[in-house]
């Protein structure tokens, strides 16, 4: 009872201090009654439990989802309808999607099934649901959450995203709208084979000049034009599907969709160097990739022992690239995972080397090297953190008084609420709100600033709404923008996606007025 009692009075003063410094910025405009309205409908929503919070919640525009790693969050249901349609075979023994049968074995063979049999098997389909999420998992001796969550995926990894891609792009923004979601920052591996190939003839070079090089001498960016097409049909399918731009387009149309280029970081040093280099000119050349990120589990050996050597990979390819954003995942880390050394610099590292705007997770930031300084400095820098609830309290068994969400904002550090892997996990963004306000007695004001802050740090392109003074002196999200005003809208998305967002904020805070 105490400890839960220190916690909200934790919280209670960083939702003061932070309420103050939002107020302070040039930001949006200032609560009026239909917020202070909406406040205490949303509180009624709180004393009635989590299932009225959840209602209340569902209905709240979110903004965006910065951190959502697209095939995490497909959930397990598609992957077995899709491995089904594609013929696929399933290993029994560990519940892995494996290729389509062949003529020698055309049952798919000796400890394998067709995936089509879990449509008319209960229990088998009950099985891979299990097996490529956390639904039913309990941690048992040597079989922890972490290693379910992060195993899942080599499971399904059998379905084709050349044939899938548009599908998983329907269900995830579908998904979205259904929640007043507006926009997705969705990280996606594409394919880098060549680079691969590459990367292992020419082996590592101490100089990073030197390796890039002979990289691009030898056809690096051959491969991009196969990684577009790949963008292109998948964004092609997703339309058809949704009737994007017809009289009776699906809601999913309204959400937009921006990648970021995932970089597999467990790889051999060569490897990811050549993987970020491709990431980098890709996103150079094609504004759907805004940007790059980091992936793979921060405690792996290959991940830990090149940490490092990996920012300072980012700090020379950013001042060659500097228009290129960077989100990295840092910090993903708890005491026990790594020894005490490995918890003490990974997320000052991602901010000071590797130009990190921001930051995914940031779970240990309590246990780094002059951690109240870092916070100070990542507030000053304005450095976001993707705050992902349930997949730390999942995977690192991280939450409650645990967590440094009320630290950060404490310290007055950007922060938004994200999924990271909504499929895997089993939840969507509105869990994660009703989470956070049940969790750390967050107000119905601070989601809103969340919400807000989706945007305004997302790596869409343009000028933020709040730092313009092109709208000034109108109220953000009118219907009927004057003219430089608009002309100003139509020139930012990000502005646009702003206003849009406020205007979201007028309808659902009227709903309230009564």
């Amino acid at each position: 009872m105490q400890a839960c009692s220190l916690l909200r009075r934790v919280v209670t003063v960083a939702t003061m201090v932070f309420a103050a410094q939002v107020s302070a910025q040039a930001a949006p405009m200032q609560a009026g009654n239909a917020e202070a309205r909406t406040s205490k409908a949303f509180e009624a929503a709180r004393q009635q439990g989590p299932l009225a919070l959840h209602a209340f919640l569902a209905a709240m525009p979110k903004g965006a989802d910065l951190h959502n790693h697209l095939s995490g969050a497909v959930y397990a249901e598609s992957w077995i309808a899709q491995a089904a349609a594609d013929g696929l075979c399933v290993d029994i023994a560990t519940s892995s999607l494996l290729d389509k049968p062949t003529a020698a074995a055309p049952n798919c063979g000796q400890g394998r099934r067709p995936a089509a049999d879990a449509l008319s098997d209960q229990h088998f389909y009950d099985t891979l649901v299990d097996a490529f999420s956390m639904r039913s998992f309990v941690p048992s001796a040597g079989r922890s959450g972490h290693d379910q969550f992060f195993d899942s995926f080599g499971r399904f990894e059998a379905v084709s995203p050349q044939q899938h891609m548009g599908d998983w792009l329907n269900e995830v923004s579908t998904r979205a709208a259904t929640q007043n979601e507006q926009y997705l920052e969705l990280m996606v591996t594409p394919p880098f084979a060549h680079a691969a190939q590459l990367a292992r003839t020419l082996g590592w070079q101490d100089n990073f000049d030197t390796l890039r090089r002979q990289l691009l001498a030898h056809g690096l960016k051959d491969e991009m034009a196969v990684d577009e097409q790949l963008l292109t049909q998948a964004l092609t399918e997703r339309s058809r599907q949704q009737q994007c731009g017809k009289a009776k387009a699906a809601d999913g149309c309204s959400v937009q969709i921006h990648f970021l280029y995932q970089v597999l970081r467990g790889a051999a040093p060569e490897r990811v160097f050549a993987q970020t280099l491709l990431g980098f000119e890709l996103a150079s050349a094609d504004p759907r990739w805004v940007g790059i990120n980091f992936v793979m589990p921060e405690d792996g050996y290959l991940s830990m022992r090149d940490y490092t050597l990996q920012m300072h990979m980012l700090d020379y390819l950013h001042r060659l690239y500097p228009k290129v954003h960077i989100s990295l995942h840092a910090g993903e880390l708890a005491p026990g995972l790594v020894p005490p050394d490995g918890l003490r610099f990974h997320i000052r590292q991602a901010v000071e080397i590797g130009h990190a705007e921001r930051i995914g997770h940031g779970v240990d930031v309590m246990y780094e090297d002059r951690p109240e300084a870092l916070l100070d400095e990542m507030a000053a820098r304005h450095v976001m953190v993707e705050i992902n609830l349930t997949s730390n309290d999942v995977i690192l068994g991280v939450h409650g008084a645990d967590h440094p969400l009320p630290t950060y904002l404490k310290h007055g550090v950007p922060v938004a609420l994200s999924t990271d892997d909504e499929g895997v996990s089993r939840i969507d963004l509105t869990h994660e709100y009703v989470r956070a306000a049940e969790d750390f007695g967050l107000d119905y004001p601070i989601l809103k600033q969340m919400a807000r802050n989706s945007l305004t740090y997302s790596f869409l392109p343009g000028e933020s709404l709040w730092t313009s003074s092109a709208c000034r002196g109108q109220t953000p999200g009118a219907s009927h923008p004057a003219t430089a005003c608009q002309r100003f809208l139509d020139g930012s998305a990000k502005a646009a996606a702003q206003w849009e967002l406020e205007h979201r904020f007028q309808t659902f805070e009227e709903a309230h007025q009564a």
